[in-house]
């Protein structure tokens, strides 16, 4: 297997390499940018073959000879990972590379940084060519592989190495990155054992719906250290030894201020952190308060959590297939443009030499992230009035149509604007509501609709970025999100217009199923409808 690079979504990047035993996992962000990861760590990868896996014609007639014997074990091969199986391959981590002592100070919680590192790797290895999701059994042998059942994507974990500690799989457990279906106690007294924790495992879908903001935090920088503490990011070396036997002032890091690399410093000079942001070198994520219900025109709903700041980028994910990467932040009034200071991708252009070592680094200033683009209101005001979406939307006209229709969507309660970007540029704006308050909520039974349902309506304003490749990735993306935020989201809906038949083909091929049609007073709409329990992973 070739050595492969991993893009996290806080901007880090991750090298992944065979070694003898396993996969090395390095990251990148230390050679330059002295990274909150462990210099790297060591995974032991395999695959487990049944002995079906391995007959021949030769064995089965040997076997059909002989009859069935109560004696014979069936045999399994284990072999080195090669590629994804469905339900085959197992792993466990093996090491860790700590960081020097005396830059950084040990994990506060060693359970929080072993998720961290096991998130990553599965990160890696959830972006691999799906198996075949059809299993053969004795029973359908001779029916048509499109016609046999289908299992889901799995990945087992052992209790070796680092996962032997006493409680580790529990914590894990319990921070929901692993699973079992023995869910009693267990009889055994002796923990060392490891009863009831022999069969763990993360399934493609539940990982692609577990935040990444609860498992990517900071290791905090030591006293000492040359490295600042406000931020993850300062200078790429120590001070230099003086004749005096001191020791020279760190000459300030002149990308310092002009990138957000990693986990997005909280001292950006945007002012907007990212989503990752975290000052005390801390998971960001929080779970949703209790529920709290009020009326809104007659309607009973939740009250709704605030939406994240105006110009905040509340999603980011490298995509492979574009080779860029795709993020959403919330609308703006400001006037000034929003600068992007998230990381971009491999194809952005840059100014440094093609042998530096910060050329590879996604966080540098290059075409991508350093480009002014228009305001907010004025590329609404440019898309608003383009023909095409004008026939959807009908907000064209004068900049202050869209200004006060930008001002409407952002002072609305059930819902809030959001533009889309393709490392870091513009490309269109959408609304994220809660169905329940919206117009489409009274159109619904109360069986067709729960207090956490979203809906998304969506407007792609610049022509480069059409196309159906990347509508599939964004429009998963939109619905990974409303999945994120909220775990209590089991639907999300788009009511497209009837006519609309390739939007519509687009939704369906991302998973959306239609329902049946909806007559609003300005439109016929299909009612597109997708459940969390038949969603799988983002298109990647």
């Amino acid at each position: 297997m070739a050595p492969s690079l991993v893009h996290l979504p806080n901007g880090q990047t991750v090298n992944v390499s065979p070694v003898f035993g396993g996969l090395f996992f390095k990251a990148n962000e230390l050679n330059t940018h002295h990274g909150e990861f462990p210099p790297g760590w060591t995974v032991n990868l395999e695959t487990e073959d049944s002995e079906e896996d391995h007959r021949t014609e030769v064995d089965s007639r040997q076997d059909e000879a002989a009859g069935d014997s109560p004696y014979r074990r069936p045999q399994h091969h284990i072999h080195r990972y090669r590629k994804p199986t469905l339900r085959n391959d197992t792993l466990f981590l093996s090491s860790i590379s700590q960081p020097s002592s005396s830059d950084f100070k040990p994990a506060a919680s060693p359970a929080r940084q072993i998720a961290m590192m096991l998130w990553a790797t599965l990160w890696w290895y959830f972006h691999q060519p799906p198996p075949n999701p059809h299993i053969s059994t004795g029973t359908n042998s001779k029916i048509p592989e499109a016609g046999r059942p289908k299992a889901e994507w799995r990945i087992n974990i052992r209790r070796e190495g680092i996962f032997r500690g006493r409680n580790i799989l529990s914590k894990l457990e319990r921070m929901g990155l692993i699973s079992s279906e023995e869910s009693s106690v267990g009889a055994d007294v002796d923990e060392r054992t490891g009863e009831g924790w022999t069969e763990m495992f993360v399934s493609q879908r539940s990982f692609w719906q577990i935040d990444g903001r609860i498992f990517l935090f900071t290791l905090s920088p030591t006293t000492n250290s040359p490295f600042p503490p406000g931020t993850p990011h300062g200078g790429s070396r120590p001070g230099s030894p003086s004749r005096e036997g001191g020791t020279l002032p760190v000459r300030p890091d002149v990308h310092s201020e002009t990138i957000a690399q990693g986990l997005w410093s909280p001292s950006s000079p945007s002012g907007v952190p990212g989503p990752f942001t975290s000052a005390s070198h801390l998971p960001t994520f929080y779970p949703p308060p209790p529920a709290q219900y009020i009326m809104t025109h007659n309607v009973r709903h939740p009250i709704r959590p605030k939406p994240p700041r105006q110009g905040e980028t509340f999603y980011t994910r490298y995509t492979p297939s574009i080779g860029q990467y795709l993020s959403f932040r919330v609308a703006s009034l400001s006037s000034q443009s929003t600068t992007h200071r998230g990381p971009v991708g491999s194809t952005a252009a840059n100014f440094l030499p093609p042998n530096s070592a910060l050329a590879a680094s996604t966080g540098v200033p290059n075409l991508g992230n350093m480009c002014i683009h228009p305001c907010d209101t004025d590329l609404l005001h440019n898309w608003m009035n383009n023909p095409r979406v004008s026939a959807a939307w009908g907000v064209s006209g004068p900049i202050a149509t869209q200004e006060a229709f930008l001002k409407n969507s952002l002072s609305n309660k059930h819902s809030f604007p959001a533009i889309g970007c393709w490392d870091g540029k513009p490309f269109g704006y959408f609304e994220i509501y809660w169905v329940k308050e919206d117009q489409l909520g009274k159109h619904l039974g109360g069986s067709e609709i729960g207090d956490w349902d979203r809906g998304i309506h969506v407007l792609v304003g610049e022509e480069e970025f059409r196309g159906k490749d990347r509508v599939k990735v964004w429009l998963s993306a939109l619905v990974h999100y409303c999945w994120l935020a909220d775990q209590r989201t089991e639907r999300v809906f788009c009511e497209p217009r009837l006519d609309n038949e390739r939007f519509i083909e687009y939704l369906q091929d991302v998973g959306f199923c239609k329902e049946r049609e909806i007559a609003f007073p300005f439109k016929q709409a299909a009612l597109m409808k997708m459940a969390r329990d038949s969603w799988d992973a983002p298109v990647l």
